[in-house]
């Protein structure tokens, strides 16, 4: 088998993996309230909702718990990492929220009014990617000039981001504003004063980025980097200068934090009412279990695991939570 045959292979390895899990955790869209439950048949029911960045990490992890625990049904949705804490999980109708990004005031303040108490879980670092078309001529960009892209009064065409682009439209394609990496961009690369252009495709589906991203060779998106890893054929990683040199995104520079300044962490929320029963604390006990493991979490979904100390500081955590909450 050749090199570029192995990878091929690995690759749709990764996407049958994800999508097995994807089916094992009940993936379904929200309808209504969907807290956790009992059905007729006696099975019961984890409903998580929350960041698509999140996303494929939380559902390979419950498609696998499904799988040993056929009696328990976790549903994973994707909502956003703000759309999940303000319309479902700080409402009381999720069990947990997904984010790519701390809660932030406003949403803590929506669940104290609602008396929906929480516990902050890491689970993963992801090195939030760029992307152009693979023929693009976009190769580095500066902070500054993916600042100039993405910002409220953005660059119309490339030559406006830096002289050595052509005068070429930009084709933007990005998170929509109930996304955590939409925030993280705004906080980490623009700043809140120059905000986000709203002249872009927006959408929480993140493969439809990566899908209008490769029928532009002007266009550029962004998104966690599982994404890129599950779908390379057609895209580029952009590497970014933050003042050092242009560095990809990849497992390696997320993990040595060469990768700056989207080298960022990914979080699951668990409400304290929801590790009141001992199913769903079994559970969480489950996601945090898997959060070193390298095949899961590296290997076939994208992201870089925790390190042992780390992941013994969550769960000592989530077990103070669950001692708390019981």
């Amino acid at each position: 088998m050749t090199e570029l045959n192995s990878e091929a292979s690995s690759t749709a390895s990764r996407r049958k993996f994800l999508t097995a899990a994807a089916g094992a955790a009940g993936a379904l869209a929200l309808a209504g309230c969907t807290e956790s439950s009992t059905a007729d048949d006696g099975s019961k029911s984890i409903t998580i909702t929350g960041s698509s960045t999140v996303y494929p990490l939380m559902s390979a992890i419950a498609g696998e718990y499904a799988a040993e625990n056929q009696n328990i049904k976790p549903t994973v949705n994707r909502t956003g990492s703000g759309g999940g804490f303000s319309n479902h999980f700080c409402v009381g109708n999720s069990d947990f929220n997904n984010a790519s990004r701390p809660i932030q005031p406003a949403e803590q303040d929506k669940c104290g009014e609602n008396d929906v108490e929480y516990v902050e879980l890491t689970l993963a670092t992801d090195a939030l990617t760029i992307v152009v078309d693979e023929d693009s001529f976009v190769d580095c960009l500066t902070v500054e000039e993916l600042a100039r892209v993405w910002e409220s009064d953005s660059a119309a065409t490339w030559d406006e981001v830096a002289d050595r682009f052509p005068n070429e439209p930009i084709d933007r394609f990005g998170a929509s504003d109930t996304s955590g990496t939409y925030d993280y961009l705004i906080e980490n690369i623009q700043g809140e004063e120059r905000g986000h252009t709203s002249d872009y495709t927006a959408t929480e589906q993140d493969n439809q980025i990566a899908q209008g991203v490769k029928g532009s060779e002007n266009g550029v998106g962004y998104f966690g980097f599982a994404y890129f890893f599950q779908n390379p054929d057609g895209l580029k990683a952009v590497g970014i200068d933050s003042g050092d040199g242009c560095v990809k995104p990849s497992l390696e520079t997320a993990r040595t934090g060469e990768y700056q300044p989207l080298t960022r962490s990914l979080y699951t929320y668990p409400s304290m009412e929801a590790l009141g029963k001992e199913y769903i604390a079994d559970f969480a006990r489950y996601v945090v279990g898997e959060t070193t493991n390298e095949e899961l979490v590296a290997e076939n979904v994208g992201y870089v695991p925790l390190s042992d100390a780390v992941q013994e500081e969550q769960m000592q955590k989530l077990e103070d939570a669950i001692e708390q909450a019981n």
